[in-house]
C-alpha cells in the first residue's frame, strides 16, 4: 500500500510513513508487557512467517517469492525450523531408506 502523495510504505491514518523505529518500539512495549523474551523483535515475525510456511510444506520457491528474496540462500537464513520438524523430517527419510532396503530384490 503506497501513500497517494509519495512512495512511502506503511502510511498511518495521518498520512506520513510509519518508520521502522516506531514499529520496533511499539512491538518492544507489547513484548515487555507480555513478559516475552527480550531477544524477540519485530523482525522476528518475518522469520516466524517464513519458518511456518516451510514447516507447513509450502514449496521453498513459493516462500522465496512470497517474501521477496532474490536468492534461496537468503530465505534459508530466515528459516529456523523447530527441533520437532527436524526430527520428523529425519524420521521420514530414515523410514523410507529402511523400507527400501528391506524390499526383496527382484531379478528378471
Amino acid at each position: 500500500m503506497r501513500h497517494a502523495h509519495g512512495p512511502a510504505l506503511w502510511p498511518s491514518e495521518r498520512g506520513p510513513r510509519i518508520g521502522l523505529q516506531r514499529l520496533d518500539s511499539r512491538f518492544a512495549a507489547y513484548r515487555d508487557a507480555l513478559g516475552l523474551d527480550p531477544a524477540l523483535e519485530f523482525h522476528s515475525l518475518r522469520r516466524s512467517y517464513i519458518t511456518h510456511l516451510i514447516e507447513d510444506g509450502y514449496d521453498p520457491l513459493f516462500v522465496q517469492q512470497q517474501v521477496g528474496h532474490e536468492y534461496a540462500s537468503t530465505t534459508a537464513i530466515y528459516t529456523c525450523v523447530s527441533s520437532d520438524f527436524r526430527t520428523r523430517t529425519l524420521r521420514r527419510a530414515l523410514d523410507a531408506t529402511v523400507e527400501a532396503a528391506m524390499r526383496p530384490v527382484r531379478t528378471s
